[in-house]
């Protein structure tokens, strides 16, 4: 079969490899469609740790070919999404019930083979059934839609808040429409594309804004500002250090500031502890998805989460490597990888 392969830190390769056999309690899964991640770029880049060589691709959907013994609960056939974070259940961290922080975590597509190929094993722990009439490229969305559930989760918001969204991605704009189904009044999208600002008003966004015009804090927290004082919540969706610096400043006081974006490791930023004091900031960091990704597939199988207009291109593995080893084109939101197309 076709896979894609990071060989090295800056190598990335179309390669022929064998087809995976499932083991004892694995599933055989034929891939749909596999999304293209700023982590997998940052894993291209050695921006991010990774177990080189290995086949990239954590955000895939794919029906299942094959049963490994032990398997209960699953059959050939059926369409599944994908959880890739495997954490060990024995470290002090899974003990607690924070598995997102386990010390021995592995993830499919970053330390064993994942998504970019055209079939991958997992275990059937990490499966989730999705409906047969689902559009097969949707389900390559629960991934990430499972780690924005997660930075809502932590960020607490209640009916009646006001949320900022900083950045217009694909989580940002899965973000915004998690705001809206927490309960906010008020969710304003900050980003430079016109279009996205658009598509955000669309998916829910009661106003948007391009923060690259004029002194965005003053216009949106002044006294006749949009929300004035500032927003209740703040999720910084971009993963870049100008809007991780900015995101307090849009914050009310005693307001959240959650921290969803991933930025390349070893990237520093400036903050001021004095005002987040001062002005009782929670900063909040969201790692990855504990115990989401069944509530995200059942809010893409119900279609509560639109993820449709989300798709900006499919392509085949063949273009994989090129689309994955440069930047994401202007205005992308979300290519997807679907085998067996090109």
């Amino acid at each position: 079969m076709k896979a894609v392969r990071l060989e090295a830190t800056g190598k990335l390769a179309l390669r022929d490899v064998e087809r995976p056999e499932p083991g004892v309690g694995e599933l055989l899964v034929r891939v749909e469609a596999c999304g293209i991640c700023g982590t997998d770029r940052h894993l291209f880049h050695g921006e991010f740790p990774s177990k080189p060589p290995v086949t990239l691709g954590h955000e895939f959907t794919g029906i299942i070919e094959k049963i490994g013994n032990g398997v209960s609960g699953f059959h050939e056939g059926m369409r599944i999404t994908g959880d890739p974070n495997i954490a060990c259940g024995r470290c002090p961290e899974c003990q607690r019930g924070r598995v997102n922080l386990c010390h021995n975590l592995q993830a499919i597509g970053i330390h064993r083979d994942g998504g970019f190929a055209e079939y991958v094993c997992i275990p059937q722990q990490q499966a989730f059934e999705l409906p047969d009439a689902l559009p097969p490229l949707h389900g390559a969305f629960c991934e990430p839609l499972a780690c924005c559930i997660h930075g809502i989760d932590l960020a607490e918001i209640r009916t009646g808040s006001s949320v900022v969204v900083l950045g217009g991605g694909v989580i940002g704009l899965l973000v915004v429409q998690l705001a809206r189904l927490a309960g906010a009044t008020t969710v304003v999208l900050l980003t430079r594309s016109e279009e996205k600002r658009r598509l955000a008003e669309e998916l829910g966004a009661t106003d948007s804004a391009d923060p690259s015009t004029g002194d965005i804090v003053a216009r949106l927290t002044a006294v006749n500002g949009l929300l004035p004082g500032g927003a209740d919540v703040v999720i910084e969706c971009a993963g870049v250090a100008e809007t991780i610096e900015q995101a307090p400043d849009l914050a009310r006081r005693g307001g959240t500031v959650v921290i969803l974006g991933v930025m390349p490791q070893g990237v520093k930023v400036a903050v001021e502890p004095f005002d987040l004091l001062f002005r009782e900031i929670k900063l909040i960091s969201s790692f990855i998805n504990p115990f989401t990704h069944r509530r995200a597939a059942d809010l893409i199988a119900s279609g509560t989460i639109k993820v449709e207009p989300l798709i900006s291109r499919r392509i085949g593995l063949e273009e994989a490597v090129e689309a994955i080893s440069n930047p994401a084109r202007k205005g992308e939101i979300r290519a997807l990888v679907v085998p067996g197309i090109g």
